[in-house]
């Protein structure tokens, strides 16, 4: 009778731990195909506010770029054959100077009107695409500068192409598209890139991710994002993980401007540091503005910003 029961018990214990293995691997299959959802498929969300103000400047400049005279320039992806659209505005008077722009996290190139009549206004060209997924551009996902970090590569090697072997390019990007020059910075550039501003960028897909996993959600970043990363790499094609500005800019050797918001809870500002701290170039500079929120830099300083961005990158591009 004893051995019966004792049996009877550990078929107990057995059933207990197998349904909650169940229950768990569930759990953890659920929460990463919503996260993938969540954070990879285009889909509307709301994740940071912006000052009215900033929003008002943000109208008046998406006018003023709707109005003024451009190009549209296309592109096939490096990866997943999607076609990509861009918006190129020819400098006021006739130069090789080019700054390339990259967008934001659900963004698109009306979203960085502000900055592409910043350069324009300094007497630049500017080339200003849609990400794979975002605006006018094909994609079912977002690609958080990873695969994205590609196709600039290809936007730089069109602008050679058509503007000629003597053109002189300037990288810049807020947000994910701070992270996205910072990823280019590792890779085979055309020689006639010459330097990278980034405002706000991310260290890696994978901090970010898990830093938001833990503000919004209170969860640990062990074992979603790496069951996560497992449906992005089916679905979106790309290892998330290898997503790391930190890696690719130990590569860089360009002259870089890290800029970030002291008040920054988004990217939180300690990123920046970190990405700062990881290239070892001497031509490189950081600029933390006090009071600034995420991507707010600008609108919180937007004469000094003006100056900063245009004075470093006229050491380089002329």
């Amino acid at each position: 009778m004893g051995e019966i029961k004792t049996m009877s018990v550990k078929k107990k214990w057995t059933l207990a731990l197998a349904t909650l293995a169940a229950v768990l691997v569930i759990g953890v299959t659920g929460g990463s195909f919503y996260l993938y959802h969540f954070a990879f498929e285009p889909t509307p969300k709301v994740l940071t506010s912006t000052s009215k103000k900033s929003h008002a400047i943000l109208v008046k400049n998406k006018a003023w770029l709707k109005s003024i005279e451009k190009q549209t320039w296309h592109e096939t992806s490096a990866t997943d054959n999607f076609k990509l659209v861009a918006d190129f505005v020819p400098a006021a008077k006739k130069t090789n100077r080019t700054i390339v722009i990259a967008h934001g996290y659900m963004g698109n190139k009306e979203q960085m009107a502000s900055y592409i009549r910043l350069w324009h206004r300094q007497g630049y060209n500017v080339l200003a695409p849609d990400d794979r997924g975002n605006g006018q551009s094909q994609g079912n996902y977002y690609g958080f500068g990873w695969p994205d970090r590609l196709d600039y590569v290809k936007w730089t090697q069109q602008v050679v192409r058509r503007l000629g072997t003597d053109s002189q390019i300037g990288l810049f990007g807020v947000s994910m598209g701070g992270a996205t020059v910072m990823m280019m910075s590792g890779e085979k550039l055309p020689s006639q890139v010459k330097a990278i501003v980034e405002d706000c960028g991310y260290t890696s897909v994978a901090d970010e991710l898990s830093y938001e996993l833990k503000q919004r959600y209170h969860l640990p970043k062990f074992p979603l994002i790496y069951t996560t990363s497992w449906i992005a790499n089916q679905k979106a094609h790309f290892n998330f993980l290898e997503a790391s500005a930190v890696n690719q800019l130990k590569q860089n050797k360009l002259p870089i401007f890290f800029i970030h918001g002291a008040d920054d809870t988004f990217v939180p500002t300690k990123m920046v540091y970190e990405n700062y701290r990881a290239t070892t170039v001497k031509t490189k500079k950081l600029w933390v503005v006090p009071g600034a929120k995420h991507g707010e830099a600008l609108n919180k300083q937007p004469k000094l910003y003006e100056e900063k961005v245009s004075a470093f990158m006229g050491q380089y591009l002329k």
